[in-house]
């Protein structure tokens, strides 16, 4: 890793970063050009260059993989938990370095960065302890079965959650033994590099977690993809969108491999007349616009019972208008920041654009904000990145793709329904989020609201996810989180051999050496 002077414009917000692919251990560039990750607060502020990866750096990262994947899968649990708990020390001391690289790279508030930071270093101590609770089953024949590990598991997630997303695919899979090839996002490639050198600087061996970064469909990842089909990996797991989630489960089911798709869509709510209104509004519009509306669990659409919809709206809409909104580097405060790249700011105008198509009802927001539009709640210099007015919608039905398919950004639809039964149908009519929420005192409701629904996460009078059930219990193929995470990267083996005498191989006795050294003080 090297670092050098930023550009004088942007100076204040920190060094440049030089990075590089790991493979193996080693610090390597790519066989492409660089790519440049550039600050989503202040494009002018240059956070890093890395390397944009080609096919032959995935097939080195794959067989430096595939060769670590004996000596570690034979190293023994505890050993590999040691591993993981020093990584988690090594990012807590450096939270607020760690948190300011992600503040400048996708455009997080310094609240929602040490979040993201703290989200990384709790996943190493839960599966920590999943990890250990996984254990062999006996049977009544006399068999018995025991968890192996896959072999080289593939990683590829959003930059919407650099750090925590990753480390809960990353965590379960070394910890049970298997090794990484991991492509970073092209949005967040430094806060990914230095998550990486941390794990090296615990006493990772070489080649148990690799690294190739790049562009997406048009670089690096489309060589990565192409890997599944060429038998670079025995398990794939992806953090991101719907649309190249299907690519990704196509892939591996062509290859008989059961993917983990951790897929990135807006949560619901539905609220009743007897709910209390003022926690609903608070609770919305921190789901709603909270990372400018990107993060994973964003909320996207709010079901409101025609006998509260009115007084909903109001204040809700009272709320927005309070909203403090802007420049995350310099202004701490603020609710929200930019957009994270140009990529989604266009689908954001195409979205509100399909929204004045359709026939919904603006209520408030929509464009980017400039210097020259920008009002009182607009804070710090915005003219250098992509910031987007909090966009609400209303008169939105369950046919239109407002309700169907909810952009990432600063965008929520409220949608006005005579009763429970009628907006349980729209929730089942259109998968509607990951996660929705039922605002109500009634429990008889509450009950069907979670038998019925189809969201991975139900919850009552609150969005706010406990981190636990945040990593357990949502996605498609085999679950993220929690023990079911354990189903991705390890495979039943049965036997009526009691497990062989010879002691596991011990390559990280007692508190190796780091291979590698991250002058934190030096960002």
């Amino acid at each position: 890793m090297y670092v050098k002077p930023n550009s004088p414009q942007a100076a204040a917000a920190g060094k440049s970063i030089i990075g590089f692919n790991v493979i193996n251990g080693k610090e390597v560039e790519g066989d492409l050009s660089m790519i440049q990750s550039k600050s989503a607060a202040d494009h002018r502020d240059l956070v890093g260059m890395f390397p944009d990866s080609g096919e032959k750096d995935v097939a080195k990262a794959a067989k430096a993989a595939a060769d670590a994947f004996r000596s570690w899968s034979a190293t023994s649990a505890a050993t590999r938990e040691d591993l993981v708990q020093r990584t988690a020390t090594i990012l807590a001391t450096h939270r607020d370095k760690l948190a300011r690289i992600v503040m400048r790279e996708i455009g997080m508030t310094p609240r929602e960065a040490l979040a993201e930071v703290q989200g990384a270093i709790d996943a190493c101590a839960f599966f920590c302890v999943e990890t250990r609770r996984a254990q062999s089953r006996s049977f009544g024949s006399g068999a018995r079965a025991r968890l192996r590990p896959v072999g080289v598991c593939g990683i590829l997630a959003t930059g919407s959650s650099p750090l925590a997303a990753p480390s809960r695919k990353i965590l379960p899979a070394i910890l049970c033994g298997n090794t990484v090839v991991w492509k970073p996002s092209d949005n967040a490639p430094a806060a990914a590099y230095l998550l990486l050198r941390a794990m090296l600087e615990a006493g990772l061996p070489p080649g148990v977690v690799n690294t190739v970064n790049g562009r997406g469909r048009a670089g690096c990842g489309k060589h990565f993809l192409a890997g599944i089909e060429k038998g670079h990996f025995q398990s794939f797991s992806f953090v991101g969108s719907p649309a190249l989630g299907r690519t990704v489960g196509e892939l591996c089911g062509r290859n008989l491999i059961v993917p983990s798709l951790e897929l990135t869509r807006k949560g619901s709510m539905v609220v009743l007349p007897d709910a209390d209104l003022d926690q609903a509004v608070e609770d919305a519009l921190g789901a709603a616009f909270a990372q400018a509306g990107q993060g994973v669990t964003s909320l996207g659409t709010i079901l409101l019972h025609d006998a509260c919809a009115e007084p909903f709206r109001r204040r809700f809409l009272e709320a927005v208008a309070r909203l403090d909104m802007g420049n995350p580097m310099t202004e701490a405060e603020v609710a929200f920041g930019p957009m994270i790249n140009a990529r989604t700011a266009t689908a954001f105008r195409e979205h509100w654009e399909l929204g004045q198509a359709q026939g919904a009802t603006l209520l408030t927001g929509g464009d980017p904000w400039t210097e020259a539009n920008r009002s009182s709640q607009v804070k710090g210099n915005i003219g250098h990145g992509l910031y987007m007015q909090p966009c609400v919608w209303a008169g939105v039905r369950p046919d239109m793709g407002l309700f169907r398919h909810p952009v990432l950004g600063p965008a929520v639809n409220l949608c006005t329904v005579k009763d429970f039964d009628e907006a349980m149908s729209w929730l089942q009519g259109a998968h509607c989020g990951t996660v929705t929420a039922l605002y109500t005192q009634d429990l008889a409701l509450a009950g069907r609201f979670q038998r019925e629904g189809t969201a991975d996460i139900a919850n009552l009078n609150t969005l706010a996810e406990d981190p636990e059930t945040r990593l357990t219990f949502t996605g498609q193929g085999t679950r993220p989180g929690g023990q079911p995470a354990l189903d991705g990267f390890t495979r039943w083996q049965a036997s009526n051999l009691e497990e062989a005498e010879e002691p596991p191989m011990e390559i990280l006795a007692g508190t190796p050496a780091p291979s590698i050294h991250t002058d934190w003080d030096s960002l």
